[in-house]
Order: structure tokens, then sequence, then C-alpha cells
């Protein structure tokens, strides 16, 4: 049964740049994985690690167990692979919040259940730096209200129409919907002329 997402609570980690592209969330390298089940040890394999190979300051290898990601301009551009969000989702996150988002990244986070809200340049600044200087302390993301809650104050969000919908009638994972059901997916199936493959 698919299940609602109305809000994401936990505690926050501040990833700055713009432009991070789905090659840096997941080298390609690891895409010839069989099973999405090990990718969220590829999450940003390459930028956590120096030329030697050592972990280095990433907030990937410091902010453990956090689950909302703080990110800048245009995230998840690039590339359209799947893998970058469910790297990111094995890894922990269950919510983005950010300045922009690359459209095929944004919907397949949707289709993960994983919401990206945006919000202007100031707004995200001040969220990354209150995580970094309060790594502790507990971060709301309200998908349905549109808004975020920290440090005893709320800042408005947005949210994508369509993500809204699915996340918030628990509409998002397509599959999931598909099974639930199954005598009417096969029914519209077997109606389907370009099925009979004689």
């Amino acid at each position: 049964m698919v299940r609602s997402i109305t809000r994401v609570t936990g505690t926050g980690i501040p990833v700055r740049g713009d432009d991070i592209d789905t090659d840096q969330i997941v080298p390609a390298r690891f895409l010839k994985e069989i099973t999405f089940d090990d990718m969220g040890e590829y999450a940003f394999y390459d930028a956590r690690r120096d030329d030697e190979g050592n972990l280095n300051d990433h907030p990937f290898n410091e902010y453990h167990g956090a689950n909302i990601l703080v990110v800048n301009d245009n995230f998840g551009c690039g590339s359209s692979r799947e893998h970058a969000p469910q790297a990111l989702m094995r890894w922990g996150i269950r919510a983005i919040v950010g300045e922009s988002f690359a459209e095929i990244f944004r919907d397949n986070c949707k289709s993960l259940g994983i919401p990206t809200v945006t919000a202007d340049t100031e707004t995200v600044d001040a969220l990354q730096s209150f995580i970094e200087s309060s790594p502790d302390a507990g971060i709301e993301v309200d998908i349905e209200d549109e808004r975020v809650v920290y440090d005893g104050s709320e800042v408005g969000v947005g949210v994508d129409p369509s993500m809204k919908e699915a996340l918030v009638e628990g509409k998002w994972d397509t599959t999931a919907l598909m099974y639930q059901n199954l005598p009417e997916t096969r029914k519209v199936a077997n109606e389907l002329p370009y099925i009979d493959a004689e």
C-alpha cells in the first residue's frame, strides 16, 4: 500500500555548491550494479575522498544520521540516471530543500517518495548555516503546508503541484499502485492493441 507523505522530520545535512550533477552524486562506474541495494555507499563517493582515497571533510562523512539534505541551485543536473536519488535515499535522505532542481532528478525523487522543495538563495543559505552551527537541531519539512520549520521559526517553500499531489495523496509509487490495482491493470493491458503478439 502506498503511503501518504505530508511531512518529514529529522536533522539536516548541508551540501553547498551550484550545478551539482548526477555524476557527482553517484559516479558513472557504479551504474553497472545489478540492483540499487548498495547505492547508498556510493553517494558522493569521489567528492567524499581526497586524491589518496582517504575520507575528507565532505558533509556526507560528517553528518551521520541526517535525513534532510539542503542544497543550492540546479541540483541533480546532468544525466537522467535514477541511481542518483536511489543513492541518496539509501544513504538515508528523506527530503531535499534547495534553490532549484533538474526536472528529471526531481521527478525521480518523487517516484521514490522523496520531497524536493524549493526556497530562495537567502533562505537556503540561512538554513545551511543553521545546520552547520547546530547539526543536531531538529528540522521539519511540511509538504502539505509548504513550509520548513527550524530554530523556532518557519519559512515558506515551493512544492511542485504534481509532486505535492502525488505525495500527499499517496500516489507517488506507481509500481505499487499498479500492484494494488492489479485486476484493473490487467484489464487495461488486455485491451491495448499492441499487447497481442500475434
